[in-house]
């Protein structure tokens, strides 16, 4: 196996596991845990403003 023929495997695994990452980011199955996940901000936010004593 010489360069070229190794480069050229690395590169076909990388194109197969950048596009496994973009199928598991983007199906659908992971939307609530993705929407969950996007919303902790806001969650801390509540928590903090509940702590203030005024």
């Amino acid at each position: 196996m010489d360069y070229g023929t190794f480069h050229g495997f690395y590169t076909l695994f990388l194109m197969f596991a950048m596009i496994g990452v973009f199928a598991w980011a983007y199906s659908k199955k992971r939307k609530p845990s993705f929407d969950e996940a996007a919303n902790l901000v806001f969650d801390d936010e509540d928590k903090a403003k509940g702590s203030i004593k005024e």
